[in-house]
């Protein structure tokens, strides 16, 4: 055995191997080492395009969360505003309906007061007609008794 023709045949045999593997095997490794690193790339991008969509995200919450509290407490302070409004007629219509009540009621002792005065007139005016009967030691007939009755009470 010759070292020489061995190492020929290895060299050739070699390079035939290295040939086949860079015509056949290499495109397809490289190929999906391309894919692969593609998918890296791609999946980077992804992750790293959900951290911003993420992060504005929350931007677009914590805005809105400050919208909704300033509506809330806008919401509120309105309530609160009616609410003072609402207290403040009902206290309106209270002082109303009493300022009705009592002028209601000065009517009704006015009215009363009147009667009492009508009525102590009549009276009085009996009283002397009787006094007159007994001083003057006679009856007087009902018309004039009714005349005289009117009289007084119109002085009265």
């Amino acid at each position: 055995m010759n070292i020489n023709l061995t190492l020929f045949g290895q060299m050739v045999t070699f390079a035939i191997f290295v040939w086949f593997c860079m015509r056949f095997v290499w495109p397809v490794i490289l190929s999906a080492m391309e894919e692969r690193q593609e998918k890296i790339t791609q999946g980077l991008a992804a992750a790293d395009q959900a951290r911003q969509e993420l992060a504005d995200a929350k931007s677009s919450v914590i805005n809105q969360m400050q919208i909704a509290k300033r509506e809330a407490s806008a919401i509120i302070d309105q309530a609160n505003k009616r609410a003072a409004q609402i207290v403040e007629d009902a206290k309106a219509q209270a002082v109303e309906e009493g300022y009705r009540l009592k002028q209601a009621t000065k009517a009704e002792i006015q009215q009363d007061f009147n009667r009492a005065k009508e009525e102590l007139r009549a009276s009085v005016a009996e009283l002397a007609i009787a006094g007159a009967e007994k001083v003057l030691q006679k009856s007087v007939d009902d018309a004039t008794h009714r005349e005289l009755v009117d009289n007084l009470a119109q002085r009265l």
